[in-house]
């Protein structure tokens, strides 16, 4: 149902990085251990909704012998100009994903942040990395997630005139199953299944609820 809430899961790289990573993305890298861990964890949980942003290789080497051992599907946003480079997932690699039931959607061309882009940047990260992605695919692609958490509403209203059907983002707080906008809880180094359980299941209480959930509306409109 639409109005039901859902707990959107993301992970970004596991294991050790085969690539250079930028500033403060080591934060968001996770032993294989404790992605498994935590896989294990959320299976249980009611309405989980699993994702992949970045495009790494351990997708496809760590995440989806996992996801398929445990039959569990997710969303994988992948960076168009990523393609075959070291440590990062091959058009190859983007196809077997697609082939193995998991849904493709967009991060973009750079990782760079989406919010405040002129026309020429909006062109490449928003319109040619997401033909890219279908091309190498197969079919459309109609889903995005916004690198580094970064949006307004300048441009969700772009995204919503460019046809994407769902738009994912940073917010720690549960979603609506049916909601256009989707915040995630993105699992990080220090994170543990605990942790995990405590603040997505129990939640931040009426104050924190209410402050996560004024950030969002202010980043919506300004």
């Amino acid at each position: 149902m639409r109005n039901e809430t859902v707990i959107n899961i993301c992970f970004h790289g596991i294991g050790t990085p085969e690539r250079e990573l930028e500033p403060g993305e080591d934060r968001y890298w996770i032993s294989e251990d404790l992605f498994l861990a935590v896989l294990d964890e959320v299976r249980t949980w009611p309405a989980v909704r699993l994702s992949f942003d970045d495009g790494n290789a351990s997708d496809i080497e760590l995440g989806l012998p996992a996801l398929r051992e445990r039959e569990l599907t997710a969303d994988f946003f992948v960076l168009a100009a990523r393609f075959d480079a070291p440590g990062s997932l091959s058009e190859q690699a983007v196809r077997k994903l697609h082939g193995e039931g998991m849904r493709i959607g967009s991060h973009g061309m750079w990782h760079r942040p989406w919010r405040g882009m002129d026309l020429a940047t909006t062109e490449s990260e928003l319109v040619t990395a997401r033909d890219r992605i279908a091309a190498v695919v197969g079919a459309e692609v109609e889903t995005a997630a916004c690198p580094l958490g970064r949006y307004d509403r300048q441009l969700l209203g772009r995204m919503r005139r460019l046809g994407y059907t769902r738009v994912f983002t940073s917010d720690r707080r549960r979603a609506r199953a049916g909601s256009w906008l989707q915040p995630r809880y993105s699992v990080r180094r220090d994170d543990t299944p605990e942790s995990l359980r405590a603040e997505a299941l129990g939640g931040p209480g009426t104050l924190g609820r209410l402050k996560l959930e004024a950030v969002g509306v202010v980043k919506r409109l300004r």
